[in-house]
Parts: structure tokens; C-alpha cells; sequence
């Protein structure tokens, strides 16, 4: 059995969203959240908090969802942590493309506080289930 997901790492430049998922993610999930506004400071950040998994927002500001996936694949110290994205663009072609670029999978926003959590647990133990 894998080791037990504790540390998830929250990227999003919505103040409200990043709110409400941190505290849905620490109350409800009881996870140590990293939260950050931006792509460089999730990257910046990356390295001191290593997260086991990734929540990341797709549109933002400055450097996008995508461009901080590659930038965490780069590196070998994250290269191999699950990324989430969370996004309203959920048309299955978005989210084929999303999933094409390395993510582990894509949760709609606007997502729901209270199982939030609950899908964050289910994707990370489908990530860690031996292939």
C-alpha cells in the first residue's frame, strides 16, 4: 500500500477559490496545504514543501497551468508528482489535451468544498496503484 497522501500543494490565482479549496482541503481532507497565488511561486515554493500532489489552475496570470507542469517535469526533484488541474474549461477535448500534457486528471471547477478532498484521495491512490 502506498504512503498516505498528506501534503498537497494548491495553485491558484483566485483569492475566493484558493480559500475555499484550502479549507475544504485542510478541514475536510486534513492535508497540509501549500497554497500559492501564482506559477513562479509554486515553483519557487515547490522545492520546501514537496508536495505529493498538485493542485493546479489552469488559466492564470504571468505563467499558465500548463507552462508550470512543464516547468515541475523539467526537474528531477518534481518531475514525478501527480498534477491535478482544476478548471471550468471541461469539454472532453480540453480535458484529453490537459491529460496529454502529463496530468493525472482535471476536476471541474466550480468543484464542491465538501468533496473536494474525497476526489483528491480517490486521484491520488488511482495515481499510485502499480500499473
Amino acid at each position: 500500500m502506498s504512503a498516505m497522501l498528506e501534503r498537497v500543494m494548491l495553485v491558484e490565482d483566485d483569492q475566493d477559490i484558493r480559500a475555499v479549496a484550502t479549507m475544504a482541503l485542510e478541514m475536510v481532507g486534513g492535508f497540509k496545504v501549500r497554497a500559492c497565488e501564482s506559477g513562479a511561486e509554486a515553483i519557487e515554493a515547490v522545492a520546501g514543501f514537496s508536495p505529493q500532489l498538485v493542485l493546479l489552475d489552469v488559466m492564470m496570470p504571468g505563467m499558465s497551468g500548463p507552462e508550470v507542469l512543464r516547468a515541475l517535469r523539467e526537474r528531477a526533484d518534481t518531475a514525478a508528482i501527480p498534477i491535478v488541474f482544476l478548471t471550468a474549461k471541461v469539454q472532453e477535448a480540453e480535458i484529453e489535451q490537459l491529460r496529454a500534457l502529463g496530468a493525472l486528471d482535471v476536476i471541474a471547477k466550480p468543484f464542491d468544498a465538501m468533496t473536494l478532498s474525497a476526489s483528491v484521495t480517490a486521484l491520488w491512490e488511482k495515481s499510485n496503484l502499480p500499473s
